[in-house]
């Protein structure tokens, strides 16, 4: 397993000056541990509801984080796309969804997807 892509994803986003959020997929395998996971990363307030429609509205807030673009980048989406098939689709258009709202108060979310 080659983590070049990642450190590419990484180095990229310093580039353009956002800062990089690092969700790595093989940690997780149900829909309930991978929004956990995004909440953790992402440093969501204590308000959050930890489902797929709060999941979705505090991806477009951002509002705790500081300004600038945030750049998820989620490797391994395959093992959530085969553990949970029934609801990866819901969690990923949230992610997606959140990004094409773009940006919010001075903060924007932007997603990379990576397979390794």
């Amino acid at each position: 397993m080659s983590w070049a892509p990642v450190v590419e994803a990484i180095d990229e986003a310093h580039r353009v000056g956002a800062w990089p959020h690092v969700l790595d997929g093989r940690d997780f395998a149900d829909a309930e541990t991978t929004i956990a996971a995004i909440a953790r990363l992402l440093a969501f307030p204590d308000t959050f509801g930890g489902n797929l429609d709060a999941l979705y509205d505090y991806l477009r807030d951002l509002s705790w984080l500081d300004a600038g673009e945030h750049r998820l980048i989620w490797v391994h989406l395959a093992g959530l796309a085969e553990d949970d098939p029934t609801r990866f689709p819901g969690i990923r258009r949230a992610v997606l969804d959140a990004v094409d709202q773009g940006e919010q108060d001075e903060r924007s979310l932007s997603a990379v997807f990576i397979e390794v």
